[in-house]
């Protein structure tokens, strides 16, 4: 949304409400109006008085940041893409910085060693998202993993999903789904070879295929197409990622102003009647397998519903919430991560180059990737690495929320600010990497060759860092792996005749390509019984 169009949806029922006002009382005397006025003016300074000695904490010092006006604070000259706007006004205030937003007192850090203090150092007091409403919708109040408050409830669903979904023994089930999903794709491309394929639309399909068959198999008859999940889970980001009134002026929430909470409930139950179509079957099946007796559990579901019998058991409110988190999240995520990879591939055809010749040596000509080969591919890795430091799927991490007020960088952040952490303006920070705008897969072969995902290195965070760290990551990163590395080895890209590649991204919760890739695919393998 455009700033002018905030700026209607804000100013335009204010502007109603005063003519109403001013229709409805234009026959009392002067006196009376004149009362009404100043008791309404008072009433407005008194509220913004009160919430600029809230975001004060008692006088101590905020971080430094715009003034912005009355009410409205900085809101109405947010530049659309968040991520480099904030990283500018770094520039000027440091690299901690406050603002208010509306109701809203927002803190943005945009260093690597401020990171530190607020993903390590502070980390329990930082566990709390700031959640939006729009968010509650999606995930049944925040019954989720990604949204849900930091308390007993989330441990136990982290626990749960770490240790018994997302360990090794489970993550290596994946490979047979991951091996027969992206075959289909290779034998589509090279159906079509010669002909522009939409990347980001083939890269969510085969994703989807392989997630949704390690989350509940291929038992379960689910009768919607690949491509309506990706336009619902596409609204769906859409709408999380755009301002919300009813977020700023809390006041404004009851009347929903922008239609959010009304088309999120629309695309909520949509995917609300698929899962407990899934969970369904799911259960009956397992009552129908040898007379009903606990059988090992052969996919992700079929792990939840089993923690429904314990002595503090999983709701299926529950249940369903991590599965919308897999569904919707890691699948946009990855897809979107694939395509950034592909268009920075096709940029710079000697890195292609090299990542196919390296993928030759390990592989040869006639044989198809498997997943013993990924540790041997150093470049490949690297590349996806520079991938996620130049294109992170988060450029801004979701916002946390301190349960207490805490002081980072020397300066106080009050209990429950929304305090957001550019992962972008880290990962381009000119004085942690060297011509950081560069795409320069080599950097992590060199002095960077340690930087890894697990957040440590809080110059590269591309999956968060602390306790609220992606869970999914070691599924993201085999999932980007395997994906990028079959296209690569069995075709050769470049873009359509007479188009230019455009590089520049749109901001969002997921950060994605302005202009979707399109590219064609020539195949390159020997070995033409690798495509059938």
């Amino acid at each position: 949304m455009g700033i002018s169009d905030l700026y209607g949806k804000i100013m335009g029922p204010i502007s109603e409400g005063c003519s109403w006002w001013w229709e409805m009382n234009n026959s009392k005397d002067e006196f009376t109006n004149l009362v009404l006025m100043v008791s309404l003016a008072v009433m407005t300074i008194a509220w913004y008085i009160v919430l600029i000695k809230k975001w004060n904490n008692g006088g101590r010092e905020l971080p430094p940041g715009p003034r912005g006006l009355p009410l409205v604070g900085s809101l109405l000259f947010l530049d659309p893409e968040l991520h480099r706007y904030f990283a500018k006004l770094a520039r000027t205030y440091g690299p901690i910085m406050s603002l208010r937003l509306g109701h809203k007192l927002c803190v943005v850090v945009s260093s690597s060693s401020l990171a530190k203090e607020v993903l390590k150092d502070h980390d329990s007091i930082f566990a709390n998202r700031d959640v939006p409403i729009a968010a509650l919708v999606a995930t049944y109040g925040g019954q989720d993993m990604v949204w849900s408050a930091y308390n007993s409830h989330w441990r136990m669903l982290r626990k749960v999903c770490v240790r018994e979904m997302l360990n090794n023994a489970n993550l290596n089930s994946l490979n047979a789904h991951l091996q027969q999903e992206v075959h289909k794709m290779l034998c589509d491309m090279y159906a079509k070879a010669g002909t522009p394929i939409t990347i980001r639309e083939k890269m969510f399909e085969v994703i989807f295929n392989a997630i949704t068959s390690m989350l509940w198999g291929g038992t379960q008859k689910v009768e919607k197409s690949t491509a309506e999940f990706r336009q619902v889970v596409e609204e769906a980001v859409l709408l999380l990622s755009k301002p919300n009134i009813s977020d700023l002026f809390p006041v404004l929430a009851p009347f929903d102003i922008q239609g959010v909470v009304r088309k999120m409930r629309k695309l909520s139950f949509w995917l609300d009647q698929i899962l407990d179509t899934v969970i369904d079957q799911t259960l009956d099946m397992n009552q129908s397998e040898e007379g009903g007796r606990k059988q090992e559990s052969r996919n992700f579901l079929q792990v939840l519903l089993r923690h429904k019998e314990d002595e503090d058991p999983i709701s299926t409110t529950k249940i369903k919430g991590l599965l919308t988190d897999f569904v919707s999240a890691g699948n946009d995520t990855t897809a979107t991560a694939l395509e950034w990879a592909m268009a920075e591939l096709i940029d710079h055809p000697e890195v292609m180059r090299r990542a196919q010749e390296e993928l030759d040596q390990v592989l040869g000509m006639s044989t198809r990737i498997e997943e013993t080969h990924l540790s041997k591919l150093h470049y490949l890795s690297a590349v996806v690495k520079e991938v996620m430091r130049l294109h992170p799927g988060g450029s801004i991490l979701l916002p946390h929320s301190p349960s207490q007020s805490c002081v980072v960088g020397g300066y106080t952040v009050p209990k429950g600010a929304q305090v957001l952490v550019n992962v972008w303006a880290i990962q381009t920070d000119p004085e942690a990497w060297d011509n950081p705008f560069e795409f320069k897969p080599e950097r992590f072969l060199m002095g960077t060759s340690k930087c890894d995902y697990s957040g440590n290195d809080l110059r590269y965070l591309p999956f968060g860092s602390g306790r609220r760290i992606c869970a999914g990551l070691a599924l993201g990163e085999r999932l980007l792996m395997y994906t990028l590395a079959s296209v690569l080895h069995s075709f050769d890209w470049r873009l359509p005749e007479g188009t230019k590649l455009d590089l520049s991204d749109k901001f969002g919760m997921i950060l994605k390509m302005a202009t979707p890739l399109v590219a064609i695919p020539t195949p390159r393998l020997s070995n033409l019984k690798l495509y059938t």
